[in-house]
């Protein structure tokens, strides 16, 4: 009987990190974030902290999957800003959004840079009225921001990131 509420209760979960790893993944994700939010005062794209913060929690607390790596943090974060400004241009409604969401996801799975934050910078992109092309080279800049603090997180806790590049 207790072995089976063991098996019930028992969870096929990862383990938990460690207290280190835990530890400079969010240092790395704050500091990243804190960073970006100085891009965003600059330039006047502050949505663009949200999208970027799910992609930063995928480069930091998951950097071996494939969505975390650099060719799809950024080549997915330009693609999805590209398209959302794009169908921005034939509205910036909310139903524009939504087809530059899945517009996005489309481009991505051709281009091989699936990265799923980056629908949301497509949504963004396409509600953006002024400043497209910034919000696209604010979007790629961002991108890359996070790439480098990945890999400052790699250096620091001799971890591989990225597993590839391109």
């Amino acid at each position: 009987m207790a072995s089976d509420i063991n098996q019930i209760l028992g969870s096929k979960a990862p383990a938990r990190p460690t207290m280190t790893t835990l530890l400079f993944a969010t240092l790395t994700s704050t500091v990243a974030l804190v960073t970006l939010v100085g891009l965003g005062i600059l330039t006047g794209h502050f949505l663009l902290i949200p999208p970027m913060a799910a992609s930063m929690a995928l480069v930091a607390g998951a950097p071996s999957l494939p969505l975390s790596q650099p060719r799809n943090v950024i080549g997915g974060q330009v693609i999805s800003a590209i398209v959302g400004v794009t169908v921005g241009l034939a509205s910036h409604s909310l139903w524009a959004a939504a087809i530059a969401g899945g517009l996005a996801l489309g481009a991505m799975l051709l281009t091989r840079t699936s990265h799923s934050p980056a629908a949301a910078t497509a949504v963004i992109g396409a509600t953006t009225v002024d400043g497209q092309l910034t919000f696209v080279a604010c979007a790629g800049i961002a991108a890359i921001v996070l790439v480098l603090f990945g890999l400052s997180r790699s250096a620091f806790r001799r971890t591989t990131y990225p597993l590839y590049w391109w």
